[in-house]
């Protein structure tokens, strides 16, 4: 039987993961595989641990790499420092916090919950006020929530929970590479990400760290993590410790990470940082001369990775995205939960975030509105053109 062989329609990722593929990436994905215990493959994770420490912005030498995408990296947050009856804190805003708070009622810790609704953030004060007078023993809050475009700043939250001996985790899946994470100064005790998206790897691989205190704290727990696969202490004995086998690493996604990371540090994490904030601003002053406003209305507490324009009223979000795809090879995604039917969901992450790619979307998505009747005011491209002039004129 003669099998076809594969052929991917071609896509320009703008959605909210994954994204566009850095091409020495693939290029790394096609050299030989090694065993999962070979001393060349611990030499990649090597170089993995330390160029990871640089992006999360820390000196914790306990950082690494789990076998498994975004969510293996919240389960395995959530699951090697909750236990029963661990009183477990998290800040509410959006659907992540909710699948942090389902891992955490899973392994029996008592939830407590600060909830706001979807794309608001938590000021400093509101933060301190809720967990002084909770008292948790951990604390989770997203930094950068992929179902609202809202950017949390964690400094109040981790400098509350250490005043009152708790941990804090944060979900740094969408900002990992894309916006400094700063886990040190943030002060974050636990953090973790994924590869495929401001990273621009394919999907797979979950990035983890864990501050001196998180260490401790793990170093002194004598009841087993309740999961064998997620469990850092025997993770790190065989990552850092005796390299006992633990479970076989998907060793062409290590070569692919390992490539992306090289990227990144080569790019400048700093201009790399502003890559994405300048393409951020260009693509919001696009959409909003267009005559669609932004879901989270503070400027400084929008995510420049992953954008959420409202949907003009009347218009169907499944029309326009089908549109999108059908005609321009263009991938965006809507909303869910609450915002579903209410915005759009832009990503311009890691690869995916360039000058071309925002004036190619702005003017395809400008045609998709006026197919489905809406008549914007002005042009998004010139909008967004107007920026990248006075950013280059500076």
């Amino acid at each position: 039987m003669q099998v076809p062989p594969l052929s991917p329609p071609p896509r320009l990722l703008l959605g909210p993961g994954p994204s566009m593929v850095e091409p020495r990436v693939y290029e790394a994905m096609r050299l030989p595989i090694v065993s999962h215990v070979d001393p060349y493959f611990f030499e990649v994770a090597e170089d993995i641990r330390r160029m990871l420490g640089m992006v999360f912005g820390t000196e914790s030498h306990f950082t690494m790499v789990i076998s498994g995408t975004g969510s293996a990296g919240m389960e395995t947050a959530v699951t090697n420092f909750a236990g029963a009856d661990t009183r477990f804190a998290v800040f509410a805003n959006g659907y992540f916090c909710d699948r942090i708070t389902d891992i955490a009622r899973r392994q029996g810790a008592a939830v407590v919950r600060f909830e706001k609704p979807w794309g608001e953030t938590f000021s400093d004060a509101e933060a301190r006020e809720f967990i002084l007078r909770e008292r948790p023993e951990v604390v989770a809050y997203v930094q950068a929530e992929t179902s609202t475009g809202a950017w949390q700043d964690g400094k109040a939250i981790c400098e509350a929970a250490h005043e009152v001996g708790a941990l804090v985790i944060a979900d740094c899946v969408t900002s990992l590479g894309g916006m400094p994470v700063k886990m040190d100064e943030t002060g974050i005790d636990i953090a973790y990400s994924c590869s495929q998206k401001c990273l621009s790897c394919p999907p797979g691989l979950a990035p983890i760290s864990l501050s001196p205190r998180a260490l401790e704290v793990l170093r002194a727990r004598e009841a087993p993590v309740r999961s064998f696969y997620f469990d850092l202490k025997l993770l790190d004995d065989y990552y850092e410790g005796a390299h006992r086998y633990h479970h076989t690493a998907p060793v062409s996604m290590f070569y692919a990470l390992r490539e992306a990371l090289a990227v990144a540090v080569e790019e400048g994490l700093e201009r790399r940082y502003e890559r994405h904030r300048l393409n951020h601003l260009a693509l919001v002053a696009g959409l909003e001369a267009m005559g669609l406003s932004m879901h989270v209305q503070n400027p400084a507490h929008r995510l420049w990775t992953l954008n959420t324009p409202r949907l003009p009223e009347g218009v169907d979000d499944a029309k326009i995205r089908k549109r999108l795809i059908e005609e321009h090879g263009i991938e965006i995604l809507g909303g869910f939960g609450p915002l579903a039917g209410r915005i759009l969901r832009i990503g311009l992450m890691g690869a995916s975030s360039t000058c071309e790619n925002v004036l190619t979307l702005l003017t395809a998505l400008e045609a998709a509105l006026k197919a489905e009747g809406y008549r914007p005011p002005a042009s998004g491209a010139s909008a967004a053109e107007q920026v990248y002039a006075r950013a280059a004129a500076v």
